[in-house]
């Protein structure tokens, strides 16, 4: 059976929904952080308290970083070693131009001198184990062949794939084709990642690519956190089942942002997050009140009617 990993999403996996989502659903062997980037010539103090180890405790947290070149690189590398962490995961794939502009996620993709300083300095780094996630490249999946050569020389835990490029972000159809012609040429243990929402897709990839060392599932486990649980015991849950899961998750991370935020209107805008992928399964009705609710009366009322569906 293929290990399933949890993809970071900026917004919505933190430590607090990680935690909780291992601990009442499960079936993730890895979870990634949401990429940890340098601002005003530091780390940003919300990105350090994310990936403490107190905060993620019982679960495999790999802290993933979004740099533009080898100091960046040295830079976050040390802060997150202090931690006491011996693995790092880097963003080559962050389609968003806020990074690319700056020379972060997918825009090394189009500047193999760039990529090979990186894969030159994680060798100076040699206690800790980096990996690396990866698009086809910025515009062109042409783009990544000529990393091929680099990225199998280098002292890489695994290379996780996602088959777009940067200018589709999310939309259009993941290049299989690419995929498989780089999957019989990458060296090391490959990770798929794209378009998973159910577990015939898992099992589609899972037969089709023997050899995967896992399969990585964002946006798909923030639509159906139960999905990871359903595979690794191989059951299938009813949505009645699903949805009393996902209520009780709520709970236990409504609970922790209210004795962290401040007001109802923090609070409000932080918890509407959680709901974003779910509407598929919740309903449209239920969907569109929590959408419009303007207080925790409202937002409460709007959560209550989902068990009512």
């Amino acid at each position: 059976m293929t290990n399933i990993e949890f993809a970071p999403l900026q917004g919505y996996t933190d430590a607090a929904y990680r935690y909780w989502h291992n601990r009442l659903i499960g079936g993730v062997s890895c979870y990634y952080s949401p990429f940890i980037r340098i601002e005003k010539s530091d780390i940003r103090a919300k990105d350090l308290r994310d990936i403490l180890p107190e905060n993620n405790e019982g679960l495999n947290l790999v802290p993933q970083i979004i740099v533009n070149g080898k100091d960046e690189l040295d830079f976050l590398s040390a802060k997150i070693r202090e931690l006491g962490y011996s693995r790092i995961d880097i963003n080559f794939g962050c389609p968003f131009p806020l990074q690319t502009k700056k020379g972060r996620g997918a825009a090394l993709l189009s500047d193999p001198q760039k990529v090979l300083e990186l894969m030159e300095a994680i060798k100076d780094n040699d206690d800790i184990h980096y990996s690396v996630k990866m698009r086809l490249g910025m515009s062109s999946a042409e783009e990544f062949y000529p990393l091929i050569d680099i990225i199998n020389h280098a002292p890489l835990h695994h290379v996780a794939l996602h088959p777009r490029v940067a200018t589709q972000q999310y939309k259009g159809n993941v290049d299989m084709l690419s995929f498989e012609r780089i999957s019989g040429e990458i060296t090391h243990p490959l990770i798929y990642n794209g378009d998973i929402t159910n577990l015939g897709e898992i099992n589609s990839i899972d037969c089709r690519y023997a050899t995967l060392s896992a399969i990585m599932i964002g946006r798909g486990l923030l639509s159906d956190p139960c999905l990871s649980y359903e595979y690794v015991n191989n059951v299938q849950l009813s949505d009645k089942e699903k949805i009393a899961k996902i209520l009780e998750l709520h709970a236990h991370l409504l609970e922790h942002y209210s004795a962290r935020l401040q007001g109802d209107s923090q609070l409000l805008v932080k918890m509407k997050t959680f709901w974003e992928y779910l509407e598929p399964l919740i309903g449209r009705k239920s969907a569109k009140l929590i959408k419009k609710s303007i207080n925790m009366a409202k937002y409460d009322a709007a959560v209550v009617s989902i068990s009512c569906n």
